[in-house]
């Protein structure tokens, strides 16, 4: 065993050299700042996957997952790199992927000779790395790599419940004696020595990863969870103790610890061949960004509302809707915000998908217990999404108030260029179809509405007024219009 892993490490080594000197990352579009350009192509991303633990649960096949994720048309998934793990049953997730059982968990440092971790087994030494788990990650990045697949490599997360009690910096965890803090303290400057194990633990996995050009860092899931200035009611109307109601605002001393773990990024990559881009969880919903880091480049938002990237829009950078959830399980509401959310001039979107655990990578799974959904036939309308996007010429697209004059019965969001094409969304309202009222240069145009649960063409035609009748039917749809020369 030992001596195939001495090969599998040397072989990975030999290929990642090779193709560090050839990569190039995935990068803000030079053209339109608001999407991304991958492989010399303007790129969006879409995803609906698994919840993050692929590389620290050893009973999860993550060939055949990122195998499913691509065949379904999808190209983005999120990993946990092992700061933060949960324990089976957190959340009400009955199959979590992100806790696996005591002897299929590896995390980035080896463990010691001394009993005592929390979920079983011996404690962890933070001075010593386990290169099991760099060849599982590195071999992860390349099958990924292969499957076209972005990874958002998500560096730290908020400790929710009792997550702190499990983590392998709390000092009950590991035989290195680190400071004793809250769980609100850890991902602050205010954690004592733990500070410097995570600058040792950033700065290793930037070097591992160089050499790949599939991912982007996010520095912490979720911050606002656990800390947090501002709490402002946004639903006057809801439940006071559901979190669903309200903006919550991240404090001023996770930004500043946020900062420092984007300036070890930035100053470890600095040495190195090829520097990525950094995302940032600004909130749950929608928030107007205040104080941007510049070096961040994408900012995430769980939950997200379309207004988020109008708020945002400025900023000329992407604006990410990396978390779904917490509404219920039917396929109509995730794909529904994922529409919003893109036609909003978002470029970025991925659904956690409950379908995907130990045993079931394909995602076929159906009667899983947790607080979202996902399926396979969730995952195809995603994918009828992101095809729909790449026949696009979205990059000379922005967001447009002014097309849609009225839609009486519906509502809309839309894109465009102002000139030679504008593509509008619309959800129904009302029980039967009204006229879309636009607001059209003159000229003649050649239309067409798709249904976006099949991806089927339902109508084409011309169009010479601003006048569009709806097709029958209260399925969501979109409409392409193009000037006919």
């Amino acid at each position: 065993m030992k001596k195939r892993l001495v090969f599998s490490a040397i072989m990975l080594l030999v290929s990642t050299v090779v193709f560090s000197q050839n990569v190039k990352p995935i990068k803000l579009n030079p053209q339109n700042l608001h999407y991304f350009i991958y492989k010399g192509k303007p790129a969006l991303l879409v995803g609906s996957g698994e919840h993050y633990g692929s590389v620290i649960n050893l009973g999860f096949d993550y060939k055949t997952y990122l195998q499913t994720v691509a065949n379904d048309g999808l190209n983005t998934t999120r990993l946990f790199t092992g700061a933060y793990i949960e324990k089976p049953g957190d959340f009400g997730i009955k199959s979590n992927t992100l806790a696996p059982s005591e002897q299929n968990l590896v995390l980035p440092w080896k463990r010691s000779d001394q009993s005592g971790f929390e979920l079983g087994g011996n404690k962890f030494d933070l001075d010593k790395w386990d290169e099991g788990y760099f060849i599982r990650l590195k071999q992860f990045m390349a099958e990924a790599n292969r499957n076209d697949v972005i990874v958002e490599v998500n560096l730290f997360s908020s400790y929710y419940q009792h997550g702190w009690e499990y983590s392998a910096l709390n000092t009950k965890n590991n035989i290195n004696k680190t400071d004793e803090v809250s769980a609100g303290l850890v991902n602050t400057l205010q954690n004592g020595n733990i500070l410097a194990y995570q600058e040792k633990y950033v700065r290793k996995i930037v070097r591992e990863l160089n050499g790949f050009g599939n991912f982007y860092f996010e520095i912490q899931n979720e911050p606002y969870a656990i800390q947090k200035d501002t709490v402002i009611l946004r639903n006057e109307y809801g439940d006071v103790k559901d979190f669903r109601n309200f903006l919550e605002v991240v404090s001023q001393r996770s930004n500043d610890w946020q900062q420092r773990v984007a300036g070890w990024i930035k100053d470890e990559e600095s040495k190195l061949a090829n520097q990525h881009l950094l995302s940032q969880n600004i909130s749950n919903f929608h928030y107007p960004i205040t104080n941007p880091d510049a070096n961040i480049s994408i900012f995430n938002f769980h939950y997200a509302l379309p207004n988020t990237v109008g708020e945002n829009y400025y900023l000329n950078k992407v604006i990410g809707f990396n978390e779904t959830g917490f509404a219920g399980s039917l396929n109509t509401t995730y794909r529904r915000q994922a529409w919003r959310f893109l036609m909003a001039g978002g470029a970025l979107f991925n659904q956690l998908d409950y379908s995907f655990s130990a045993g079931m990578e394909t995602g076929q799974d159906t009667s899983y217990k947790a607080p979202g959904g996902g399926s396979p036939e969730l995952r195809k309308q995603f994918g009828i999404l992101k095809h729909y996007f790449d026949a696009l010429d979205f990059v000379n697209l922005h967001p447009d108030l002014r097309v849609v004059k009225a839609s009486p019965g519906a509502i809309t969001e839309a894109l465009s260029d102002d000139n030679k094409q504008w593509v509008i969304y619309l959800e129904h309202i009302a029980m039967k179809p009204y006229s879309l009222i636009l607001n059209l240069p003159k000229g003649t145009y050649k239309a067409t509405w798709t249904d976006v649960v099949t991806g089927n063409t339902m109508q084409t035609f011309t169009l010479t007024n601003n006048i569009v009748n709806m097709p029958a039917g209260i399925t969501d749809k979109v409409l392409r219009i193009a000037a006919m020369h």
